[in-house]
């Protein structure tokens, strides 16, 4: 098992982080902290293969603590944060980091950034020396963070379009997509727009009879 430590300032964020740590298999939630102090006492009480490590702190920035364990833990960190600005962003590359998750995410861009993670470290001790395409899938294989879908669509519904449209080879229209899902079609409708919008999929008019064309989406 992959020990993790959880570091959040919000009992209830780390709880949910620490959900999703124990839904991943192959992990396993060793401690939670929420402060700065916490975390580097727990970090060195407990030898954790692996950091989640918020910035935002109460009692010390969650990059000093960073700083810390680089420089007395063998450990590894992903920065778990609110933060968006350049500078953080800036100062958790220099530091080190394996990733950057920005909150709020859903369960998928951590589980992906985990399973990365192992299959990083499976890959490293199956080697005795590294040649440079072993460097290369290391430190060119990074996944990126699933994009949060917009408020008021979610993740089960998304998945459940996203069958349809795959399904339908020739493209189908917000009530096709309704009636196959048993969604609204206003509802259904939105998904497939963000679909579109994200360059999942593609939208044609069908031009035809009375009235305004109808659009058909189509998977990419």
């Amino acid at each position: 098992m992959i020990r993790v430590l959880v570091v959040d300032d919000d009992f209830m964020v780390a709880k949910v982080h620490s959900g999703y740590v124990a839904r991943t298999e192959g992990f396993a939630v060793v401690g939670v902290a929420h402060t700065g102090a916490d975390a580097i006492r727990l970090a060195r009480e407990l030898k954790p293969d692996l950091v989640l490590l918020d910035v935002y702190l109460p009692d010390v920035d969650g990059l000093s603590v960073l700083r810390e364990l680089r420089a007395t833990e063998d450990v590894d960190v992903i920065l778990i944060t609110a933060a968006t600005d350049v500078e953080t962003v800036r100062q958790a590359m220099r530091g080190g980091v394996l990733h950057y998750l920005i909150k709020p995410f859903e369960y998928a861009s951590l589980r992906d950034q985990l399973t990365h993670f192992a299959s990083l470290h499976q890959r490293l001790d199956r080697l005795a020396e590294a040649g440079q395409a072993d460097v290369d899938q290391v430190f060119g294989s990074r996944p990126s963070a699933k994009p949060v879908l917009p408020k008021g669509l979610t993740v089960q519904t998304a998945r459940l379009v996203e069958t349809a449209l795959r399904g339908a080879s020739g493209g189908m229209s917000a009530s096709e997509c309704a009636e196959a899902t048993g969604v609204a079609r206003v509802s259904a409708r939105r998904y497939l727009e963000h679909f579109v919008a994200t360059g999942k999929a593609e939208v044609t008019l069908k031009y035809g009879g009375t009235g305004r064309p109808e659009r058909r989406y189509l998977w990419s």
